[in-house]
């Protein structure tokens, strides 16, 4: 069974070496969306990419990075969303974040 609706895609980029208070940024935003009771949150880790400064980074045997590319994709409400953006301009020192209108198919299990 499956349920539809609107919502919000908050994905954030960002590198692997990026820290806040001696932690990994990824990982403080992931925190802080669960203690906000967001819907949920995936980090994903790239293989390779570059960002505003145009420093290649990549995975590759030859050229092992240790700040490899960083995506955050969270999924919920506009309302709710919009609870983390203060926090990502506390702790994002660069980056880039998107926030964009999506439909969603729930899936879920009947009980």
């Amino acid at each position: 069974m499956h349920f539809e609706e609107d919502d919000v895609l908050l994905r954030i980029y960002l590198g692997e070496s990026d820290m806040y208070h001696g932690r990994p940024v990824y990982e403080q935003i992931v925190l802080k969306a669960r203690e906000l009771k967001l819907s949920g949150a995936t980090v994903l880790r790239g293989i390779m990419g570059f960002g505003a400064h145009s420093h290649m980074h990549s995975a590759g045997i030859l050229t092992l990075s240790g700040d490899l590319p960083i995506v955050i994709e969270i999924v919920d409400k506009e309302e709710k969303i919009d609870m983390l953006l203060p926090f990502l301009d506390e702790i994002m020192g660069e980056g880039l974040v998107t926030k964009e209108s999506i439909h969603v198919y729930r899936y879920r299990k009947e009980k």
